[in-house]
């Protein structure tokens, strides 16, 4: 089963905010219960190991229309898995329980925090968080436009993780 919680800032955005990225003005988490124990570092790897290929056509799409804007595209994230960082976005923060990745640009800063905390009884809860901080109204605007997709792939790869 997967919660949600989204929002200009959810509960567990504004406690993360303050030191995984002052200023953030949008966060969403979601969460789940895999019968399996594992790590942070295995959960990452569950999300981004074998994506679907819809994911990284969206991906795709998003950087040949984003790229005459000046905004950072990168490699063409989801395709595959950078085995040095475990995912297509640098890493920021990693220990056993928790890995922070992310990166800054003109019109908007992001993180997107896995955690993977023992269950109440066996298994593991994973969270994923997305904190978003926006410099300006591009930055809101393309944080408009890309929402439904990112709700499909959170909660897809959230799915991935602990199934």
């Amino acid at each position: 089963m997967l919660t949600s919680k989204m929002g200009l800032m959810s509960k567990t955005g504004r406690a993360e905010a303050p030191l995984t990225l002052p200023g953030a003005g949008f966060s969403d988490t979601y969460s789940g219960v895999s019968k399996d124990t594992f790590d942070a570092s295995a959960a990452l790897t569950r999300a981004f190991a074998r994506p679907p290929r819809w994911i990284g056509m969206l991906m795709r799409w998003r950087n040949a229309i984003v790229r005459p804007f000046g905004l950072k595209t990168g490699k063409d994230a989801l395709d595959h898995v950078n085995a040095a960082e475990q995912g297509p976005f640098p890493v920021l923060e990693r220990s056993s329980r928790r890995i922070v990745l992310g990166a800054d640009d003109r019109h908007l800063d992001f993180r997107l925090i896995v955690e993977a905390d023992p269950a109440e009884g066996p298994g593991t809860r994973v969270s994923c968080t997305t904190l978003v901080r926006p410099h300006n109204p591009f930055g809101w605007l393309y944080l408009l436009t890309i929402m439904p997709f990112h709700k499909l792939i959170v909660a897809n790869t959230l799915r991935r993780i602990v199934a």
